[in-house]
């Protein structure tokens, strides 16, 4: 298979990527038909998986927009994606024009993608790291955020993709430690809780991926935050972390799979 223009050369277009069969979802033009085959198989299996994946995407903004209204200026966006219409750059930068973007991915196409997008920005980065590898993460991101002040570490349908076997719960205490007092941590993560059994069955689709999913709990979930102060309304199904207006609640919001939640460091500030 010939390689687009302007891609990197190891990208594996003989395998759909998780984060391409998203950007398929979104809308986005970075898909390979390899993406589109496996999108449309999941699709059909649950036919309301692309207002699951805008749901995310919404619950992001939402939580990026309460950070901003905290005072956090800067953010650490991981598992970021292919980008689209409402990254958290414009978003973040919209509301002030001096707010900082680490954006980080495992996937080459997000990045390359990522790096074309945000050519001449110069109060953004793109790192190339898997999640998995937190200490390099936060290493590069000191080469454009301050990690004494503030920050929003962001991992939003992220760490679903890490396995029991690596540890995720430890990932996440080096991330938090990391942080300085005031940041704030938002995840959303998919879940195995009030589904039906075709949500699951098409979750274990991604097993044909590089980067197979793990359902995990709300309690598995709300664990993740550690000891940092959970903000209302608590771990929730993502539309129910404060809508923007209550007419933007679906009637089930736990159909579209996944709870969300943000919590703050309130440990004191040393000295």
């Amino acid at each position: 298979m010939q390689m687009p223009d302007g891609l990197p050369t190891e990208i594996d277009l003989t395998r759909p990527s998780a984060a391409r069969v998203y950007d398929y979802f979104l809308g986005g033009a970075h898909n390979f038909e390899i993406d589109r085959q496996l999108a449309e198989q999941i699709a059909s299996m649950t036919p309301h998986l692309p207002a699951t994946m805008r749901a995310g995407r919404e619950f992001l903004r939402r939580a990026v927009r309460v950070l901003l209204d905290a005072g956090v200026d800067q953010f650490l966006d991981i598992g970021s994606g292919i980008p689209t219409v409402g990254n958290v750059h414009e978003v973040a930068q919209a509301a002030d024009p001096r707010a900082r973007v680490v954006y980080v991915d495992i996937d080459p196409v997000a990045v390359a993608h990522s790096r074309e997008l945000l050519a001449g920005n110069d109060l953004t980065a793109v790192v190339h790291a898997d999640l998995r590898e937190p200490q390099r993460i936060l290493a590069e991101a000191r080469g454009l955020l301050d990690l004494d002040r503030p920050v929003g570490i962001l991992l939003a349908g992220v760490v679903h993709f890490v396995p029991d076997a690596d540890k995720p719960a430890e990932i996440l205490a080096t991330l938090r430690a990391a942080a300085a007092p005031g940041s704030h941590l938002v995840i959303s993560h998919s879940t195995f809780e009030d589904q039906p059994q075709e949500m699951l069955d098409a979750q274990r689709l991604s097993a044909r991926t590089a980067t197979e999913i793990t359902l995990r709990s709300r309690a598995e979930i709300t664990d993740f935050f550690g000891d940092w102060t959970i903000l209302d309304p608590g771990v929730v199904h993502m539309p129910l972390w404060r809508p923007d207006s209550a007419s933007d609640v679906d009637e089930h919001p736990e159909r579209f799979g996944a709870f969300g939640g943000v919590a703050r460091n309130d440990r004191p500030v040393a000295g």
